[in-house]
């Protein structure tokens, strides 16, 4: 699969190189991401290294730096789990501590649903993107609501946040409510059948 870049205003989108170790390293590393992000993985620098420099030729996957500027990482998000037969992916999004509430992940999932949902061969072709948040993260919940997710479940109790424990919310947002702008109250309120 052809990895894009994707250009907007704040943000481009490239495919992730051996170059960006230093700043993923640092992201994979920060407790606050992998909190909000229910990473429990853990990984070495050796991992982190061979991940960065292959991860571009992965055929069920888009994985892109988020860059501002002077092509400096912020970032990454990914399309996984790509099913080219029922055309739907998982989207993740994880940025480097200071990144955050800066608008570059709301425009870098615009960016990357464009892509999805473009025809081929300039896009995937997608019918849907699902993701998950936990409950924990209500910021990134409210993004993915302003960009026409609609939460489809949740898992309670999935995840643990420190002595606690917090809930999964599903996601997703399909094509012709991409392609209409609507929202998730206007989704909702529309009758599916």
């Amino acid at each position: 699969m052809h990895t894009p870049v994707l250009t907007g205003e704040l943000v481009t989108l490239r495919p992730i190189t051996a170059e960006d170790l230093e700043p993923m390293w640092e992201m994979v590393e920060d407790p606050e991401g992998r909190r909000l992000t229910g990473t429990t993985a853990t990984f070495t620098r050796e991992q982190v290294a061979e991940w960065c420099a292959t991860v571009a030729d992965r055929p069920d996957r888009v994985d892109l730096a988020i860059t501002h500027g002077s092509d400096e990482y912020l970032g990454e998000i990914v399309l996984n789990d790509i099913d080219r037969e029922n055309e739907n992916a998982n989207l993740r999004l994880s940025l480097r501590p200071g990144q955050r509430g800066r608008g570059f992940g709301g425009e870098a999932i615009e960016l990357v649903l464009a892509h999805a949902f473009a025809d081929q061969p300039e896009g995937l072709g997608l019918h849907r993107v699902s993701l998950d948040v936990l409950s924990i993260n209500p910021r990134a919940r409210m993004l993915y609501e302003s960009l026409g997710f609609r939460t489809e479940g949740r898992l309670v109790e999935s995840h643990r946040d420190g002595e606690f424990w917090c809930d999964a919310i599903l996601m997703a947002v399909l094509e012709e409510d991409y392609r209409a702008g609507l929202t998730p109250t206007a989704v909702d309120a529309a009758d599916r059948g």
